[in-house]
């Protein structure tokens, strides 16, 4: 099982962005810092990939409402990403069953990327852009961070990846009411525009 905590921790990071965590670890496998890569995530084309796609995110996830959009369609993209990198986890040390391992991490993704995107409904909720750019560069940091921590720490790493996912969902709870209220504001704004626009139009 000594697997279980890097298999948790790169599930919680692919649920905030999978990209940067195919990117990492393919890193860490192909300059051997680690030995714990599977050679899948070490291929060029792969990491080619990863990058060019994390690139697109680091911006799309800096723009209110593109981000929301970026968010809604990767809500299969991530977990599956977390499931993909925990079986291939699981597969390379032989500690752990890659049907589990899979479970695990993409369970544990769908949790950290449904934080993700409520914090981010909620956040779009504020006039200015700013706390966008902020919140995505926390999160951007912290799973660069977490990741590489994990490579060399995994049991630390995991704690800190639970103690984050404890804590968003908490938030979360505590923002979906300000969710509710901006959707209910924005439904009744589209009616207000819906009804006057019949009393502007010109006699025909």
């Amino acid at each position: 099982m000594s697997v279980l905590p890097l298999v948790f921790t790169s599930g919680w990071a692919s649920g905030v962005n999978a990209y940067a965590v195919v990117l990492l670890l393919g890193v860490f496998g192909a300059t051997g810092l680690s030995d714990d890569v599977p050679e899948t995530l070490q291929r060029p084309e792969v990491l080619v990939a990863a990058g060019v796609l994390f690139l697109c995110e680091a911006v799309a996830d800096k723009i209110p409402y593109v981000d929301s959009a970026w968010d809604s369609v990767h809500t299969v993209i991530r977990p599956v990403a977390g499931a993909w990198v925990g079986a291939l986890l699981a597969g390379q040390s032989g500690s752990l069953s890659d049907v589990a391992a899979g479970l695990i991490g993409g369970s544990t993704a769908l949790a950290s990327h449904t934080v993700k995107a409520g914090t981010r409904m909620a956040v779009n909720t504020s006039p200015e852009p700013f706390s966008n750019v902020v919140l995505s560069l926390a999160e951007d940091l912290g799973v660069g961070g977490i990741v590489a921590f994990a490579m060399f720490h995994p049991e630390a790493a995991a704690v800190v990846a639970g103690v984050l996912l404890l804590a968003g969902l908490l938030t979360l709870c505590f923002l979906i009411s300000r969710i509710r209220r901006f959707r209910r504001r924005r439904a009744r704004r589209r009616e207000e525009k819906r009804l006057a626009a019949p009393i502007g139009r010109p006699p025909g």
